[in-house]
């Protein structure tokens, strides 16, 4: 992971995982070892609040555009549009043959856009046929033509992921995302949209209220809920005595029209 990205010292971090070609990592050191069952509530949430109003407007010939944001190797896409569960997200990634391609089938027809600092993971993601389109930047450079091409993908974005990662964004940063997300662009102006994200608990909890004015800025809150997210590593139990599970705050958001 760059220096240039901002991150919660009492948080662990993952950075040799991420420039790994394969998910298979990820998968033994993350999802198993500290029981990555997030992808679970994601999944609900984008289920309650999103993929009806998605099928409705596929259904009647639209593809639409999804952009994740911070997408690293997919997980969270295989969960909302794959409707994968976490056994199944960890079956399909439990060694470099299963993780080839992707052992679902995408629920609406859509446009897949990874975003991420990690080439390797996304280059994964294209291969697997996750992705359809990706883009490497690292996000808070925004002076760089990658920025403006992820600006411009937020625009043209029907709903928009980003899970357990605005907190490694810089606030100027998310306002200018989210902004470009909420103004869309050409036909996707005053058009419906949706939004889900969430938030990290006890991590960097002042930048996440920051965050969140941002995002109650532009756009329009739609639900929350309050989960488990993963169990804490060793290093993040003695940074937070007597806490055995990071949580996570879901919000689902709208496009206002």
């Amino acid at each position: 992971m760059s220096a240039d990205i901002k991150t919660d010292e009492k948080k662990q971090h993952f950075d040799d995982i991420y420039v790994e070609k394969t998910p298979v990592p990820y998968k033994i050191r993350i999802l198993d070892a500290l029981s990555y069952i997030s992808d679970d509530f994601n999944r609900e949430m984008f289920d309650a609040h999103i993929l009806p109003w998605a099928k409705s407007i596929s259904g009647d010939g639209n593809t639409l555009n999804f952009l994740d944001l911070c997408s690293c190797f997919g997980n969270t896409t295989m969960a909302t549009i794959y409707g994968m569960d976490y056994n199944q997200i960890r079956e399909n990634w439990k060694d470099e043959d299963s993780c080839v391609s992707i052992q679902g089938e995408r629920r609406f027809p859509v446009k897949i856009t990874g975003v991420d600092i990690s080439q390797p993971a996304l280059d994964y993601g294209a291969s697997a046929g996750l992705y359809d389109s990706i883009i490497c930047s690292n996000l808070n450079e925004r002076a760089t033509e990658e920025f403006a091409s992820v600006n411009k993908a937020m625009a043209d974005a029907d709903i928009l992921l980003s899970t357990a990662a605005l907190v490694y964004l810089d606030l100027e940063t998310i306002e200018s995302l989210v902004s470009s997300f909420a103004n869309g662009s050409g036909t996707n102006k005053k058009k419906e949209g949706y939004v889900l994200v969430n938030f990290l608990n006890p991590f960097a909890l002042e930048k996440a209220d920051e965050t969140k004015r941002i995002l109650l800025k532009h756009l329009d809150f739609v639900a929350s809920r309050a989960t488990r997210h993963r169990r804490m590593s060793k290093l993040e139990m003695e940074n937070y005595p007597g806490e055995e599970w990071s949580l996570l705050e879901l919000w689902v958001l709208k496009r206002r029209c």
